[in-house]
């Protein structure tokens, strides 16, 4: 099981170096990135939160760096396409979060774990999990009669989901200091969103020399 995120960055972004990754391709976060691929990853989730302000938000600043990064900051619910991709390396079965789904509600798995829950994830495909007893199930794609699916215990299921935590707290470790390279006057700022969209703890922000 990985936190992953799906890529897209437009052709022509300058703000800042980031990885060649293919459109839509999913990026595993964890605390094995190249700062390329963190840029690449901060750039994703800036992006899917780049929107014009409307309502009481803030009008958008006039240079491109604060333009684009004025959704993640001003915001209040965040959005990260992706979500939670599941291998089973014995069948060769993955199971893969559907359009729409977002990484910010990882901890929706928690309540197939701790319940007898169902919970989807996306649609086209329409992944789905539930809880079967001490089992769970998941369903690659929960429109077609024959779709792939995936069991495994809850038990397992639970560890899985704590090394999700653990590589999703690394990849924010990752970003802090990649912010603090790359972004320095809205670092804080910028990991402390990054945190949020990933519904984990601030990290403390490196020192300054």
């Amino acid at each position: 099981m990985q936190p992953v995120l799906e890529m897209y960055v437009p052709d022509g972004f300058g703000l800042w170096p980031l990885a060649a990754v293919e459109p839509f391709a999913f990026l595993p976060l964890s605390g094995e990135l190249s700062s390329a691929e963190v840029g690449a990853a901060v750039a994703r989730i800036a992006g899917c939160n780049d929107i014009d302000p409307g309502g009481d938000r803030p009008p958008r600043p006039a240079d491109a760096l604060s333009s684009f990064l004025h959704g993640l900051l001003t915001f209040d619910e965040l959005f990260a396409a992706g979500g939670l991709r599941v291998t089973d390396h014995s069948t060769g079965i993955t199971f893969l979060p559907g359009c729409c789904n977002g990484l910010e509600d990882w901890r929706d798995w928690r309540e197939v774990t701790e319940g007898a829950g169902r919970t989807a994830f996306g649609h086209d495909p329409d992944p789905v999990a539930e809880r079967i007893g001490s089992t769970v199930r998941l369903t690659v794609d929960s429109e077609q009669r024959d779709s792939p699916v995936i069991e495994l215990p809850v038990t397992d299921l639970r560890h899985l989901l704590d090394a999700v935590e653990r590589d999703l707290a690394d990849f924010l470790t990752l970003a802090a200091d990649w912010a603090f390279l790359h972004l320095p006057d809205r670092c804080a700022p910028v990991t402390a969103a990054l945190a949020r969209v990933l519904d984990l703890p601030t990290p403390v922000a490196p020192a300054r020399p």
